[in-house]
């Protein structure tokens, strides 16, 4: 029994899940409550500038510096995951409810397949193709004409929530730092950075007055960078090393279903029946698609065990093993936070 198995205790496993779905949930009517009176590209800049300083600070110790190369590297995917997809969460959250705002950000993993079908020739099944146009069906739905919220808004949030999942499959052959805290880390540095840059340059200053800074949106900020930046991440990236991915990944049929619960119980928000039949297609294709199995071409396998089958008809030849071994270690390295969603 390994080191790892024996720290998987139940109870650290249903605290460790717990903590992702109802925190990672919560974030955001965090955000919506933030939104209401601090400026959200600003916002979202000092919440990641505050959390990926502790962040690095506690890696850094015993650690050799980052290469340029590697800053780049985060620099891309800070820009793709926490730029455009958790800002545009930031700023859309100003005109949509939350709950509204979470099923939106729920389709990343039908983002994810599609862009690996696309681009990286991964073999869908028949389920995970079921699961895509359900998805976006249930997208459809949502974000209809005549629907009862900002139609703009919403298509700009559908588009921003796609850069999520590119970047989430840029990062997985990055030149990113081995651990995944201090990547993640540096991602939010430089996110912090570039939104802060976009939050000037849209003049979010000239919304920065003594009367933002009230009780509920401090505490809220506060919660975003101390429980959602830092505890429930912290909890999920023990999850990566001590459960099946597989076990992890239903943290993204759980948040939206959470982020819908809190919107109605503690902002009032109201939700249609329209509403309920698009949330529930978009969890239907969410489930399908990360419980299906899927292959890459020529044994380039995602997330495989660490010794493959070969495949029908003969061995699997020294090129294709390395090549394997390749996907593999670069989906190890992927940053825990490229794989949760823009909350």
């Amino acid at each position: 029994m390994t080191a790892a198995f024996a720290r998987r205790s139940p109870v650290a496993v249903a605290l460790a899940l717990g903590t992702v779905y109802l925190v990672w949930g919560s974030t955001y009517l965090a955000i919506r409550v933030t939104d209401r009176t601090l400026p959200p590209l600003l916002m979202s800049s000092v919440r990641f500038l505050i959390a990926g300083t502790a962040l690095y600070a506690l890696m850094a110790r015993g650690r050799a510096r980052p290469s340029r190369r590697e800053w780049v590297a985060a620099a891309i995917v800070g820009a793709a995951l926490l730029l455009v997809g958790n800002g545009g969460v930031a700023w859309a959250e100003t005109r949509l409810d939350s709950g509204f705002a979470a099923l939106i950000v729920a389709i990343i993993p039908l983002y994810v397949a599609l862009f690996d079908r696309v681009f990286f020739g991964r073999r869908l099944s028949r389920a995970a193709l079921l699961g895509l146009a359900i998805g976006f069906a249930g997208v459809a739905v949502l974000v209809r004409p005549g629907g009862g919220n900002n139609v703009g808004v919403a298509l700009v949030l559908v588009a921003t929530t796609s850069a999520w999942a590119a970047g989430s499959l840029y990062a997985r052959g990055a030149s990113l730092p081995s651990n995944p805290l201090q990547a993640a880390a540096m991602q939010m540095l430089c996110a912090g950075v570039f939104l802060g840059v976009a939050g000037l340059a849209t003049g979010e200053a000239n919304d920065v007055h003594a009367s933002s800074f009230t009780a509920k949106p401090l505490i809220a900020f506060a919660y975003l960078v101390v429980v959602g930046s830092l505890i429930a991440f912290s909890a999920y990236a023990w999850l990566l090393k001590n459960v099946r991915i597989s076990v992890v990944a239903t943290y993204a049929f759980v948040n939206p279903v959470v982020a819908v619960a809190l919107g109605t119980l503690f902002l009032g928000e109201s939700i249609g029946w329209s509403t309920v039949i698009a949330g529930a297609a978009i969890v239907t294709a969410v489930v399908l698609i990360v419980t299906a199995k899927q292959r890459y071409p020529e044994g380039d396998e995602e997330l495989q065990s660490e010794v493959a089958e070969a495949p029908l008809g003969g061995a699997v030849s020294r090129r294709s093993r390395a090549r394997a071994g390749a996907v593999r270690a670069g989906r190890r390295a992927l940053p825990a936070g490229s794989r949760h969603g823009p909350g």
